[in-house]
């Protein structure tokens, strides 16, 4: 390991590229947070007729594939990464390109909720509407690592991570995946009765 000065303005930087990273997270989570209840609220007070209920059904199950497909193929060369098969820079492009499609279905999925009629007096309702919240939060604890990864070398490996991060990493990766399969089979579960 050699010594690298590092300049006053470049500490500054960082720290207030820190702060604002934290601002980012707080906005995100109570933005995450207001559409979730928005979403709940609404849906116990609108109802729709049986041809919009199908439609709303077959939106929401678009929205599921179009955001559960991506975070499945982020997470999938997130995990051959940590294999040693990709390098971090491919994860990294690969994640931020499915952005969008993760958080425009998982805004589907709320949006289309609204129509739904879920039955909020059900346990195993309300336990999924739980992991949809959770693992919106989740994704959204990701962006300080994220960040942070962006600024180490393109060929990094999981092990030149501190262990805090190899851990948060893990942590979020088993959150969002216990989250996601935990609203998908209640949904079908739902769905049938």
């Amino acid at each position: 390991m050699t010594y690298i000065p590092v300049r006053g303005r470049t500490i500054r930087r960082r720290r207030e590229s820190e702060r604002s990273t934290r601002r980012l997270v707080f906005v995100l989570s109570s933005a995450a947070v207001i559409a979730w209840l928005l979403s709940v609220t609404l849906s116990t007070a609108v109802h729709v007729d049986t041809y919009g209920h199908s439609l709303a059904v077959a939106l929401h199950i678009l929205s599921l594939v179009v955001a559960f497909g991506a975070v499945i193929l982020v997470d999938w060369h997130g995990f051959l990464w940590l294999i040693g098969r990709r390098q971090l820079a491919e994860v990294l492009r690969l994640g931020g390109a499915a952005t969008l499609l993760i958080w425009g279905g998982l805004a589907g999925l709320l949006a289309t909720c609204v129509f739904l009629n879920p039955h909020l007096n059900n346990p195993l309702t309300d336990l999924k509407l739980a992991a949809v919240l959770v693992l919106s939060l989740n994704g959204i604890m990701l962006i300080p690592l994220m960040r942070r990864l962006a600024r180490l070398p393109s060929d990094a490996s999981f092990e030149d991570l501190t262990a805090g991060q190899r851990i948060h990493l893990l942590l979020r990766l088993v959150i969002s995946q216990a989250c996601w399969w935990t609203a998908i089979i209640i949904g079908f579960i739902n769905a049938e009765f």
